[in-house]
């Protein structure tokens, strides 16, 4: 064989592989959550075991992060393909509302669709004296990472209360478990974060300890202007020692993928989602909030057109 007809060969083979490599090309899916002890990590692993079941050649992954904010950008630089995000940090994010840590309009992101809500939970060491909203002044307070969905959320209500961080002893930025291992260690007073209800760190803060959980009556929610904010309650009994409800405010998730997903792919990851609800139930009792009906009604971004499909394929809408 003539070295011409080697090196023909060679190259036909390598033709060969590169098609076949793309053909059988793995479809990757990286599912964009926050801190492993909140609620959005858990759905997204179930999450990634439904695709990965689901979805043949499929590659799914759950990447824990800071949650909305980072989320967002993240899928605006095509560097993830679902994720769980605050209503409010998304029309924000679709707006490029720098001051909440989006530099521009971020119009790659298209909604898959509403999730359950998260409750704005405020919870202080029930020796700290803390009751009100009011009787944070003083005190010393974590208020999730800065700039991410927890911190917007904590600034809006702080501002509709009439505080500033500046009233506060001290204003710490960490997510929640951090935030209930320095309350347990008598470093922090309280802590607020934006949440479903029963999240672990919570349920493992109320089992340790004496805690009080601080309401935020519906005058404050009216006061932040926002559709975004409804109010909500904190069901009596959700945490060891939590006797009576709590009013507090609420915010919709809403789950988010971006312009470069196909459609076939939003289809299957929208239809998988709802057809696996008990799944996902089962991961973690607050994606009980997940309604078909709702899902695809009164979206701060556009739906993917895929997960439309979906939608009008159901009769949702």
């Amino acid at each position: 064989m003539t070295t011409l007809n080697r090196l023909g060969l060679i190259a036909a083979a390598a033709a060969l592989a590169a098609s076949t490599a793309a053909l059988g090309a793995p479809t990757f899916i990286n599912i964009l959550t926050g801190g492993t002890s909140g609620i959005y990590y858990p759905i997204g692993v179930a999450l990634s075991q439904i695709y990965g079941e689901g979805i043949e050649g499929s590659k799914p992954s759950v990447q824990a992060t800071k949650a909305s904010v980072e989320n967002l950008n993240l899928l605006q630089a095509g560097r993830g393909e679902l994720a769980l995000a605050l209503g409010d940090a998304v029309a924000d994010a679709w707006a490029g509302e720098a001051e909440a840590g989006f530099k521009a309009p971020l119009d790659n992101l298209r909604a898959i669709g509403a999730g359950y809500s998260n409750y704005i939970q405020i919870v202080a060491n029930a020796d700290s004296g803390i009751e009100t909203l009011a009787d944070l002044k003083g005190k010393s307070i974590s208020v999730g990472a800065p700039k991410s969905g927890t911190e917007l959320n904590a600034r809006a209500i702080f501002k509709a209360a009439g505080l500033t961080y500046d009233d506060m002893g001290k204003v710490e930025f960490l997510p929640y478990g951090d935030s209930v291992e320095l309350i347990k260690n008598r470093q922090l007073d309280a802590t607020l974060q934006s949440s479903g209800l029963g999240m672990a760190a919570f349920r493992d803060l109320a089992a340790t300890m004496s805690v009080r959980f601080i309401p935020v009556p519906a005058e404050v929610v009216e006061k932040i202007g926002s559709a975004a904010y409804q109010p909500g309650v904190i069901p009596a009994n959700t945490y060891d020692g939590q006797t009576e409800a709590v009013p507090t405010a609420a915010i919709a998730n809403i789950f988010v993928t971006q312009s470069g997903v196909s459609d076939e792919l939003a289809y299957e990851m929208t239809k998988l989602m709802f057809t696996n609800l008990d799944r996902l139930i089962s991961a973690h009792a607050a994606a009980k909030g997940i309604k078909l009906e709702t899902a695809a009604k009164n979206l701060p971004i556009p739906l993917h057109p895929g997960a439309e499909r979906y939608y009008k394929e159901v009769g949702a809408l």
